[in-house]
């Protein structure tokens, strides 16, 4: 298969690199993602309560199929210290034929 239709590429922010790890592990050991990438170093400002915020956080880029967002979002949600967190969900519309079979074999 070399259709994209069935891959999505999961966008998720966190507090700190500890909370990233886990959640990214977590997804990765039981094969709901192929692959979690936890990118440091990212600064947010955003509205929040009423109020401009600005916090340091990490970013999990998160490859996986799209049968498996929901359970992903379940898992990130029931981990997840935030009271709102980011889970947004893309679809990937062209990738490496080879790596695209790696994800669907890898997130079961």
């Amino acid at each position: 298969m070399n259709t994209t239709d069935d891959i999505r590429l999961l966008y998720c922010t966190c507090p700190d690199t500890e909370t990233a790890q886990k959640i990214a592990r977590a997804l990765v050991e039981s094969k709901q993602a192929a692959c979690v990438n936890i990118v440091p170093g990212l600064r947010s400002i955003y509205h929040w309560k009423g109020e401009v915020q600005e916090d340091a956080e990490c970013l999990l880029l998160i490859k996986t199929q799209a049968p498996r967002v929901t359970s992903v979002t379940e898992s990130i949600l029931s981990l997840h210290p935030y009271e709102l967190p980011e889970v947004i969900a893309v679809p990937v519309i062209a990738g490496y034929a080879p790596y695209l079979d790696w994800v669907r074999d890898n997130s079961t």
